[in-house]
Parts: structure tokens; sequence; C-alpha cells
């Protein structure tokens, strides 16, 4: 994988460093594979703005990926490596040896013509999928369960991963890549491996036109706005908006909302670094 820093030949492109795309091999989706996405630009569906500064951007068709892994005992093919402009990471076209094809994030390390498995039985190479109570500890992982069976949701975006520290009974201990410690049961399943396209972090998008093209609309600072748009709006003259807040009055800069009393409190052993 690799970044590539453009030739100053406009003003956007000076500082602009692109992805090489080095590891892609495919420039076509599986059209199977494929379903429409509908833009909302920030809106509800009465048509009032819910989330500011959305809108436009290149459209998209949704990639079915595979968050379960739930072929047990199969072995599948890496087809292709594929670009998807909903997340970060890239994605892989896998063919089962049933013939079933379907999309998985891919892995750092993956080739063409790879067989990647699932299941208790896996080995643990990059790319299978195993329950945590199979992977070896110390293990590097990505893409893992929240809830047995419940699909993926913890360390799924480019270059992202988590170790896993320790086993206790029912429960595994994880390193998250936020930096927060804790445990998940061990039935649930997790690729071993980090998440492709580590380079995504260096990208500079060098104009704002990149944002717009992501959908992203200029953004407004909230001292610029009235009182009745915004806490840190108003005052004569240029004020300094008083303390950080969001929108909705909350303070911003470090202020702690999780619950006290929120249930899955006792499964954090170390909470993440600011």
């Amino acid at each position: 994988m690799s970044v590539r820093k453009l030739k100053p030949v406009t003003p956007a492109q000076r500082f602009r460093v692109v992805n090489g795309f080095d590891p892609i091999t495919s420039q076509k989706p599986e059209k199977s594979l494929l379903l429409p996405k509908k833009r909302t630009g920030g809106r509800n569906n009465t048509g009032k703005m819910t989330v500011p500064h959305r809108g436009g951007g290149h459209k998209k068709r949704y990639r079915i990926i595979d968050f379960k892994r739930n072929k047990f005992d199969l072995f599948a093919e890496v087809k292709s490596i594929e670009y998807d402009p909903n997340r970060s990471a890239f994605i892989s076209l896998v063919e089962y040896e049933d013939g079933e094809k379907r999309y998985v994030i891919a892995q750092g390390g993956f080739k063409i013509g790879q067989k990647i498995s699932s299941g208790e039985n896996a080995s643990p190479e990059i790319g299978n999928a195993l329950p945590l109570a199979k992977i070896p500890l110390g293990t590097v992982i990505s893409c893992i369960e929240l809830n047995p069976r419940a699909g993926a949701s913890l360390a799924r975006s480019a270059g992202a991963f988590a170790q896993l520290m320790a086993r206790d009974g029912n429960l595994a201990t994880i390193k998250l890549p936020s930096g927060e410690t804790r445990t998940i049961s061990i039935n649930c399943m997790a690729s071993i491996g980090a998440v492709s396209n580590s380079d995504h972090q260096l990208i500079v998008s060098g104009k704002a036109g990149h944002a717009r093209w992501l959908g992203r609309r200029p953004r407004t600072r909230p001292v610029a706005m009235n009182p009745v748009d915004h806490p840190m709006g108003g005052g004569e003259g240029r004020a300094s908006g008083g303390h950080p807040r969001s929108k909705n009055g909350i303070p911003a800069k470090g202020f702690r909302t999780r619950s006290k009393n929120k249930a899955s409190n006792k499964f954090i052993i170390e909470r993440r670094k600011k």
C-alpha cells in the first residue's frame, strides 16, 4: 500500500496526498451484491434538517457486506479486492465452494486466490474468522462482534485492529483501537489480522471540493451564529461564545456524557485515554 503526493500544478494540488490504491484488483462491483442508497441531505421524514452540513456528493450504491461470517467450515476463495465508497476499508469479493459470492472486509495482506474460512475449526490465519475462545492470546484481530451472532461491530475501519489479551471463564479481554480495554463473550466471532488500507490516515484532501464529493457541506462556526441557532451565538461585537458546547447545550472538550448506571459499564476494565 502506498500514497502519492501530487505535483503542485494548481494551488489545490500543492498539499494533496492521494491513495495509490495498489491492492485494488477490480473496478466493477458484483451486481448481485449491490443495493440502491437513498440520500437524505440531513433531512428527516418531514423534510426538517436534523443533521447539518450534509448534502450533495457523488452518487453511491451500497455493497452488502458479510459481517456475520456464518458460512462455517466452507472455504472461500478471494476473487478480488475492491474500493467501497461507503467505508474507509477495502472490501474483498469471495466465492465459497458451493458457488455463493459474498463481500467481506479485506484484511491487510489479502492476496487473490487466497483461501479463507470461518468457524471453530478454522486455523488462526489472516482473513479467517473464529470465536474468541479459539483464537491464541496476543493475536491481532479485527471485525469483532459485541454480541454472539450479531455481526461484527468493532474495529472495522481502515487500518483498525484490536488485541486479544486474556480469557477468563466465558469472557475474553480485548484491547480496542481507542485504547479501551473491555471484556466480550468468548462466543463472539473475530477476524484474524488488521483491516486493510492502513494508509487512509495519511490522505490529505488538499481542497474543499474533496469534502463536497463526500457529501460534506461547509461548516458554520457556532460563534458566527445567532443565539436562536446555537448557545455560543450572538453577543455584541466579536464575542468568545463562552464555554464550548454543542447545539444541544452539552459541554464539549472532554465532558463525560456516559451514564454512570449503564448496564455495560461492568464489562469495561479501563476507559480509553483522552
